[in-house]
């Protein structure tokens, strides 16, 4: 005698969505992580493992490639111009931009829109197509050879998108907040700097952020105004490092992922305080 029991039935529609998302995501992280992590595992081998097995964990992991790279004066040397380029870039574009953003997010003066969307047109200019005439102004201020040259360029072309970050943000303050500072006798300088700037950390983490990661990873820059060694940026000692030790893959991968270090420590401190700024940026922008 054969019981029949009542089976819950699967409903496929519910979870075929969920199951789609996880498929996606997991991709995603499979493409984002795998070089990442054959970078890395490439690192600590010798260059006779990275060649003849690739894909395979470094058992036991060589440590010798970092700790030449930790021992070369060179690498600290640009490491130090990396981090100087960096913060006077990232400076620049949080003091200009949050002050830009205020005067088209909070003043009223005629043409104001039709100057923001002139300067947004810098957005569809990218650095690569206006280098020549860059490296002709910065020639003509006798800016060549100099990390201000550099950190000139970059601020300049970061200016576009970042204004835009925070004036999205600044938008979304509340008009009662700003007038209920004026009756305490604000001036409008007072407010952008006593009120508006504690409360827009979130959009300046996020501009900070993303200035620093684009400073630090760029190489088109430093590479047409930079010609003396000692002022070589990571970028620019990973071109000439990768031509001098071509061969050693190893030791040219214990290279890169060395250089990447200080952004990804950054982006993990950071990343919640980025997410928020850009999250406001796009919804009242």
């Amino acid at each position: 005698m054969t019981s029949l029991v009542a089976r819950p039935k699967i409903n496929l529609r519910k979870y075929s969505s969920r199951i789609v998302q996880y498929a996606v995501l997991s991709l995603i992280v499979i493409v984002v992580f795998v070089p990442i992590v054959m970078l890395v595992f490439s690192a600590l081998k010798t260059r006779g493992e990275a060649m003849t097995n690739p894909y395979t964990p470094p058992i036991p992991p060589r440590w010798d490639n970092y700790l030449n790279i930790l021992r070369a004066p060179n690498f600290w040397t640009m490491l130090k111009n990396s981090l100087i380029v960096m913060a006077g870039t990232t400076t620049s574009v949080v003091l200009v931009c949050s002050l830009a953003a205020f005067v088209f997010a909070r003043m009223k003066f005629r043409s104001k829109d039709l100057l923001f969307n002139i300067l947004t047109l810098g957005l569809m200019f990218p650095i690569n197509i206006a280098i020549l005439p860059v490296y002709l102004l910065i020639r003509d201020l006798k800016l060549p050879d100099t990390l201000i040259g550099v950190m000139f360029v970059q601020t300049a072309f970061a200016l576009s998108g970042n204004i835009m970050i925070l004036r999205g943000f600044f938008l979304s303050i509340p008009m009662e907040l700003e007038d209920a500072s004026y009756i305490d006798g604000c001036t409008a300088f007072d407010f952008f700097w006593r009120i508006l700037m504690p409360m827009a950390r979130p959009a300046l983490a996020a501009v900070a952020a993303l200035t620093m990661i684009a400073s630090w990873n760029d190489l088109l820059v430093p590479l047409v105004l930079i010609n003396k060694e000692t002022l070589w940026t990571l970028p620019l000692g990973t071109m000439q490092f990768q031509g001098q030790y071509g061969m050693d893959i190893s030791l040219v991968n214990a290279f890169v992922s060395l250089s990447a270090v200080p952004t990804l420590l950054f982006y993990f401190f950071a990343e919640r305080q980025i997410v928020a700024g850009m999250t406001a940026g796009a919804i009242k922008g």
